[in-house]
């Protein structure tokens, strides 16, 4: 739809400018040549009731100033509104002493261009007499946010409808599924345009009916290449790239985009080859033009080739130059991105924000918290991505705390996407009941929102909690995702309720139409191999296809067979997980752990040799506590932390009297 969307802000932007100076030019009329009646309508319109027009120099020029104001106003209130300053847009609006029909529509399109569809709507309900530009705004707006019972309400109540009017709801309907619906509309469109048609075409291939698509472009009277480029980019959108390279050379005129879009879309699919004859058979290439080849390459997996497409461009732009950092940073390459940000010119949000998740991502740790700082230190304002990469960079709470009471002073917390970092971060560090509040304050859950709590809660091993989460979820109406499951399976797991899990494992494919994955069916055998059920638990592994069978599955069986003792089957589990993961040494431990709990040691030591042999080492375990804001990671039998004698004085004189006391027999702590 973003042909059409743009051609209609168009429009727009020219109708609020038309009825400005056609309002400007019948005052100005009326105080040439005196009072009328249609002047006094139009001085109504613009909130001059009161005014009483004097064929005086003086009234003359007060009403010449009073319209000029309003004008001025409306521009100025408009031009805040595209630049994305709609708080001085509503300012200005508020302290204006008059407003006109398209002061509203001014403010009302501000609202919607920066997605604040209720902010908008409080704004129509106040206008006095409501303008077709204004009405069609709102229809727009309401289609966008797939409220169609609002749109529909708006487009009823309007004494004239026109064009966009009708495409706005077509439009709506399509985004909704309403696929019938927009068809109905749009065969009683008292007048149709190449626009209204192309949305059309636009709408069927939003909806998979590629087909219809085709046969709707087919019947357009007029084409025009936004109509071409429609049709070619819902080939590309649809995957059929040959389809897609058939209309483009059949186009009778491209421009830019129609270029643009083909040539992504043989990068997204991997055709490099026919990106690279169509890039340079390019007539006219720009900045985008290079920027597209450059991200598309790295995209592709060809990083140093992008490199050099970048450093052929004769004119880099900022979005070049941030592809570039962006490509180094998805393939960890870290200290190539940091040399190309200190070389930019100048940096903007995207900038620092590809960097510090790349930071986050890949550390070292810190150096996110300090780009973060930089950043500020350049006067540019975090946003809502900024604040998500920091705070799933925090390793210890102290930094957790800061990096949310930035978010709080930004006023970014109740945002989702950051509400839901929020969630994981504060579990992860083991503040359940933070993570609680952070849920619970945030108004606008999505899935990810309740599956960061059920999984907090799961984690923790509240399986009861998580369950009462996972209710209150389906309650609201959000449709669980594969994720979703793996979280409620292992809640039932930990609760030890069978039945329940098998239940829900069921669910996932009979009532949400999603395809059982590798996680849960190990949740699955868990479940079941916890309960001592092993020999379901096996049969569910069997109905599995092999190829699906990964460690996470056999090694929930294998648990499961240490567990209860059943070494015939752990023998044989343990074997197809050692062939599965030769090079793992979850596989030879888990083996080796149930031959020693049956005291079978001469079995246990054929597993240890051959782990020897393949050269497998077991990754040791260790535990990370944080003081002072400092983090300390603890090895088994580990001394090289400088004050361990004091650390092994506290851990045998405190600690090791309270551990003999609730049955711990071990004897040789701090003597390894």
């Amino acid at each position: 739809m973003g042909y059409y969307h743009q051609h209609m802000n168009h429009i727009v932007t020219i109708s609020n400018r038309f009825q400005s100076l056609l309002k400007l030019s019948t005052i100005f009329c009326c105080v040439r040549h005196g009072t009328s009646s249609s002047c006094l309508g139009t001085k109504r319109n613009l909130g001059f009731e009161s005014t009483k027009i004097s064929s005086s120099n003086s009234g003359k020029s007060n009403l010449r100033s009073t319209v000029l104001d309003i004008y001025d106003c409306n521009i100025k209130i408009s031009q805040l509104g595209r630049c994305g300053n709609v708080r001085e847009a509503r300012k200005l609006f508020n302290e204006m002493p008059h407003h006109d029909a398209v002061s509203y529509t001014s403010m009302i399109t501000a609202y919607l261009k920066n997605n604040e569809l209720w902010k908008a709507e409080k704004i129509f309900q106040k206008m006095p007499e409501r303008t077709i530009v204004a009405e069609s705004a709102m229809i727009d707006g309401y289609a966008k946010a797939v409220l169609m019972d609002k749109a529909q309400e708006v487009f009823d109540a309007m004494t004239e409808t026109n064009v966009f009017s009708w495409t706005s709801l077509i439009s709506g309907y399509f985004r909704d599924g309403q696929v019938a619906k927009a068809c109905q509309l749009f065969d009683q469109m008292p007048a149709k345009n190449v626009v209204s048609w192309t949305t059309m075409v636009l709408g069927y291939a939003r909806n998979g009916l590629i087909d219809q698509a085709r046969s709707v472009f087919n019947q357009i009277p007029e084409k025009n290449t936004v109509s071409w480029t429609a049709m070619m980019k819902s080939y590309v959108d649809n995957g059929q790239i040959d389809e897609a390279l058939k209309l483009f050379h059949e186009m009778p005129l491209r421009n830019l985009y129609s270029w643009h879009t083909m040539i992504s879309g043989c990068l997204d699919y991997k055709r490099v080859n026919e990106a690279f004859k169509l890039f340079h058979s390019m007539p006219l290439r720009n900045a985008v033009s290079w920027t597209i080849m450059v991200s598309g390459l790295a995209r592709n997996g060809l990083t140093k080739l992008a490199r050099e497409y970048f450093d052929q461009m004769p004119n880099k732009d900022i979005a070049a130059w941030n592809a570039m950092i962006t490509a180094y940073v998805d393939e960890c390459l870290m200290v190539e991105a940091s040399e190309l940000f200190n070389l930019m010119p100048k940096r903007n949000t995207v900038t620092w924000n590809a960097v510090i998740d790349g930071y986050a991502r890949h550390g070292p740790d810190g150096k996110a918290m300090k780009h973060l700082i930089l950043m500020l230190r350049s006067c540019i304002k975090p946003n809502e991505s900024t604040l998500t990469s920091i705070l799933t960079s925090c390793w210890g709470m102290l930094e957790l705390m800061q990096a949310h009471a930035l978010a709080i002073l930004l006023g970014c917390e109740c945002e989702t996407s950051l509400s839901n970092a929020l969630i994981t971060m504060y579990s992860r560090l083991g503040d359940i009941s933070s993570s609680g509040i952070a849920f619970e304050n945030l108004k606008a859950k999505d899935v990810v929102s309740w599956t960061a709590m059920l999984l907090a809660f799961t984690y923790h091993g509240h399986g009861h909690h998580a369950l009462h989460v996972f209710g209150r979820m389906l309650k609201s109406g959000t449709k669980p995702d594969e994720i979703t499951f793996v979280g409620i399976l292992s809640a039932c797991s930990h609760a030890g309720l069978v039945k329940k899990g098998q239940k829900l494992f069921d669910s996932i494919s009979a009532a949400y139409g999603l395809e059982p994955r590798a996680e849960h069916y190990s949740c699955l055998v868990d479940i079941l191999g916890r309960a001592g059920q092993v020999h379901k638990a096996m049969e569910v592994v069997y109905k599995m296809p092999e190829c699906e069978w990964d460690g996470a599955v056999l090694g929930a069986l294998l648990g499961a067979c240490r567990l209860h003792g059943d070494v015939e089957m752990a023998n044989y589990i343990g074997q197809k997980l050692i062939e599965l993961e030769p090079n793992s040494s979850g596989g030879y431990v888990l083996l080796a752990n149930v031959f020693a709990a049956c005291g079978k040691w001469d079995e246990f030591a054929k597993v240890r040799k051959k782990m020897k042999e393949q050269n497998v080492k077991k990754v040791p375990g260790f535990s990370l506590i944080e003081v002072r804001g400092k983090s300390h990671a603890f090895f088994s039998g580990d001394k090289s932390h400088p004050r361990v004698e004091e650390i092994y004085e506290l851990l045998c004189e405190k600690l090791l009297p309270v551990m003999h006391e609730m049955g711990y027999n071990g004897t040789n702590l701090g003597k390894s």
